[in-house]
């Protein structure tokens, strides 16, 4: 039996255009991002212009960085597409700082939410 065939054809553009939305909105600057990944800024100029592409080792390198799902950057939606981004510098912040915590205290700091919010499992 034949697979079907996927056309789903991403150009450098647009992964570039959605790379820039994400590196501003987390209010990083490329040279930031490029000393954090061990690149150099003007790769990812290039990256954000659609001059140059990127493997999927790159993409997910990039996601972590910017502490979004790589589905972000490849625009490939799950759901309805209306995925909340936190506003709150703040909050960011911290919310980035749990993520260096542990498995275990990281399970204390959501039922904490949970309790404070008097939600479950959401």
């Amino acid at each position: 039996m034949p697979r079907p065939a996927k056309h789903v054809v991403l150009s450098k553009k647009e992964i570039g255009e959605r790379l820039r939305a994400v590196r501003e909105e987390r209010r990083i600057t490329q040279v930031e991002l490029a000393k954090t990944l061990g690149t150099h800024q003007a790769s990812l100029s290039q990256i954000e212009r659609g001059i140059r592409g990127m493997t999927l080792q790159q993409v997910v390198r990039l996601a972590r960085a910017l502490h979004v799902a790589p589905d972000r950057i490849l625009g490939v939606d799950k759901g309805n597409g209306s995925q909340a981004t936190p506003r709150n510098e703040r909050l960011m912040r911290r919310v980035r700082r749990i993520e260096h915590l542990s498995v275990k205290q990281q399970e204390a700091v959501i039922r904490m939410l949970d309790a404070f919010l008097g939600t479950q499992n959401a």
